[in-house]
């Protein structure tokens, strides 16, 4: 790439840390945009598979993809495993020059947004809490709606200009925390929704209507949401082997719930649901898509 080029992206080079069903092709649209990018993953040979695919360097350590980089994006599993590759030894945050960003995509708490803010201000790096929404298809299409928490404007404004590369919405909600925050009630949301949409398919079927016919019908009025115009028909036919896994999902409404139970918040639907997932994780269902709530109104 040339100085040219890069000056017309800002001059980014971005390290992108985290190569799961998420961040490997967010990290690919980071490539096919002409940034110079860096990748670490805990498991090397992902980070090897991303490199075979996409122009880009891998790291053996986040401080190594974090070094000499303008941006760093964090896309891993849990809080936990955000302080690892962040502040854990060999964490990128140590390598990170002042005037850089942080920008972590993990679905977290909030009170972990918080925290690396502080983290973060302290050596003069920027931070964005930026969890996303739009799935696994979402990434792969550059589609994600990305929920965002920042305490600066510019520094808001440098990580969207990274972010753009791979969503089609890039908001901000407030002060640090505020996008882990709205990605909670992006989670509680849905979930109230698959409930009712496993009800009503449920219903639908046993009372001898043909389901696609209904959703046909129902999808262009009141009723209509994401979830009934993408996942309605595969769950009237019992395919539920892609999509937002009920882990990921159990993890999420655990955030939820403990973050309702700090402020007070009742969430009495989401509570109930969340059991109903972990009823599903214990059937060996961990992997199934979230769609699989009605997979528990179907049994005998």
């Amino acid at each position: 790439m040339t100085d040219s080029e890069q000056s017309d992206m800002g001059g980014h080079r971005v390290a992108f840390i985290g190569l799961g069903v998420m961040g490997a092709p967010m990290a690919g649209h980071l490539a096919t945009s002409g940034r110079a990018v860096s990748v670490y993953n805990r498991t090397a040979q992902r980070a090897d598979e991303w490199a075979g695919a996409h122009r880009g360097e891998v790291a053996v350590t986040p401080a190594r993809a974090a070094a000499g980089s303008d941006v760093v994006c964090v896309c891993v599993g849990n809080d936990d495993d955000v302080r690892s590759v962040v502040l854990g030894p060999d964490g990128a945050l140590g390598a990170m020059a002042p005037g850089s960003v942080l920008i972590d995509h993990t679905t977290a708490s909030a009170g972990l947004a918080r925290e690396l803010s502080a983290a973060c201000s302290a050596v003069g790096v920027g931070f964005v809490d930026a969890p996303v929404s739009g799935g696994q298809s979402g990434a792969e299409q550059g589609q994600l709606t990305v929920m965002c928490g920042c305490d600066d404007n510019e520094v808001f404004a440098r990580a969207a200009d990274v972010i753009s590369a791979y969503a089609h919405r890039c908001e901000r909600l407030g002060p640090a925390g505020s996008g882990q925050l709205t990605k909670m009630v992006n989670q509680i949301c849905i979930a109230g929704l698959l409930q009712g949409l496993s009800e009503g398919i449920n219903f639908a079927q046993r009372v001898g209507l043909n389901v696609d016919d209904v959703v046909g019908v129902i999808g262009g009025g009141a009723a209509q949401s994401w979830q009934m115009d993408n996942r309605a028909r595969t769950m009237a036919a019992g395919e539920f082997d892609f999509g937002f896994a009920v882990e990921w999902m159990l993890k999420d409404l655990g955030i939820c719930l403990d973050e309702a139970r700090r402020q007070g918040a009742v969430l009495p639907v989401t509570a109930l649901i969340e059991q109903y997932y972990q009823q599903i994780f214990a059937r060996g269902g961990s992997r199934l898509d979230t769609s699989s709530l009605i997979t528990l109104l179907q049994q005998p």
